[in-house]
């Protein structure tokens, strides 16, 4: 397993409170700002729930 690298894509302001939790848990403050994170299960389930507002790559 390697890194992903994790950009917030779309604004968290007309989201639910978990996924906005959610985002500032991976890392994340502002749009554009991105992040390296472990490719693990926790990380992969943190981004699939909040899979419309960012974008994944694999490095």
């Amino acid at each position: 397993m390697g890194n992903l690298r994790i950009t917030l894509k779309k604004s968290t302001i007309a989201s639910k409170e978990d996924q906005k939790a959610t985002v500032v848990a991976l890392g994340l403050r502002k749009i554009g700002q991105s992040v390296v994170q472990k490719d693990n299960a926790q990380i992969r389930g943190m981004i699939n729930k909040v899979s419309h507002l960012v974008e994944v790559e694999e490095l």
